[in-house]
């Protein structure tokens, strides 16, 4: 399964948010393995961050639980949350707005 999603940054603090994810912890990254992310990519337009992973979990919603509940990801949330600002669109929930595919091919 494809997921994709959407945030806004901070415009004053593009620099910051583009340099510590030059660097992600390796903690962060193993937990983002763990709960079965792939092909993981943020991308940058502007103010907004457009990201997409290749989830290959059977059970994303427990799995999302579970990397919300690693200690190593909720520090690195803690430190990247005060960067990002939600979109409008989000729903009751979401940080990041998930978005619909309209088209893929491989």
């Amino acid at each position: 399964m494809r997921v994709a999603q959407v945030i806004g940054l901070d415009p004053d603090r593009i620099d910051e948010y583009e340099r510590v994810h030059a660097d992600v912890w390796p903690e962060a990254l193993a937990q983002i393995a763990r709960s079965g992310i792939r092909n993981y990519s943020i991308h940058r337009y502007g103010t907004l961050l457009f990201a997409t992973f290749d989830y290959v979990g059977d059970d994303l919603a427990a799995d999302m639980a579970a990397m919300a509940a690693d200690e190593a990801t909720q520090r690195w949330w803690a430190l990247c949350e005060p960067l990002q600002r939600p979109v409008p669109e989000r729903t009751e929930g979401e940080w990041w707005h998930t978005i619909p595919e309209v088209f893929h091919v491989d």
